[in-house]
């Protein structure tokens, strides 16, 4: 059974980010990983995790320019200089939080500027490779569907892993998000073993609806045990909008035989 990390931009909405993370080392969770968290000190968040033995995976550049709709930069032409300082302060609260990757968004792009996105994507992610490397951390990429992010620049896990191929570095990887995918795509299972060697995280949620995954279109106890014959090693990120309470939704894991703890302080590493 694969391990489960907590996304803490979804789950126990109503709580400060430093309450979310202990309550996910409560439900049991090993690890956690995060969206925006970047109005919070880099240092308190790393002291919470390490006084609840939770590890810290991933979190998102900066969006932008949200009330302008903008949804990530890495893509988005004219906008090199931004994403820059953007990517910069990602790599440094990453850093400084002691996390290992960071999801590079690329944003909303126009239909006309598709291919100018496209080869300005391959650019900036050449460039902050070369960050990433200094640092020892792993750059994601995630296709998102377009009913959630209309015009998001990808929505298919094949565009994702030719920008890898392209760009050429282990530290380029792709985050499959399974929701994302069946959303779009469709095909999750086969999809999961045909791109396995590029994959770096997994994400899950139900489909059509993003709540707890034990509903909808996708059979999560086939998709685990995909997971278990391909030999997936990294985490599973609980990425979804829970339909009540947070806790009480942790149920799921139950009807679906996982077991999310208990966590030790050595788990944190």
């Amino acid at each position: 059974m694969p391990r489960f990390s907590a996304n803490l931009g979804f789950l126990w909405p109503e709580r400060p980010l430093l309450a979310r993370i202990e309550a996910a080392a409560a439900a049991g969770f090993e690890a956690v990983e995060l969206h925006w968290p970047y109005d919070v000190p880099a240092e308190a968040v790393r002291a919470t995790c390490a006084e609840r033995g939770v590890r810290l995976l991933a979190l998102n550049t900066p969006v932008g320019d949200a009330a302008a709709g903008e949804f990530g930069l890495a893509a988005v032409p004219g906008r090199e200089a931004d994403f820059a300082a953007a990517f910069d302060q990602a790599v440094r609260y990453t850093v400084a939080i002691g996390a290992g990757a960071i999801h590079v968004m690329a944003g909303v792009v126009e239909p006309g500027q598709r291919d100018a996105a496209r080869e300005t994507f391959r650019r900036n992610l050449a460039r902050a490779v070369d960050a990433a490397d200094a640092h020892g951390l792993t750059l994601l990429l995630e296709p998102i569907n377009q009913r959630d992010k209309p015009n998001y620049f990808y929505d298919r896990v094949e565009e994702a892993a030719q920008l890898i191929a392209a760009v050429g570095s282990p530290r380029l990887r792709l985050m499959f998000d399974c929701y994302h995918v069946q959303v779009g795509q469709g095909d999750v299972l086969r999809r999961l073993e045909a791109h396995l060697p590029v994959i770096g995280h997994v994400q899950i949620a139900a489909a059509p609806s993003r709540a707890e995954p034990d509903e909808g279109e996708l059979a999560y106890g086939a998709v685990f045990e995909t997971l278990d014959a391909l030999g997936y090693e990294g985490f599973v990120g609980c990425e979804y909008r829970p339909r009540g309470d947070t806790d009480a939704g942790l149920a799921w894991a139950q009807r679906l035989g996982v077991r999310l703890g208990p966590v030790s302080p050595s788990a944190a590493r």
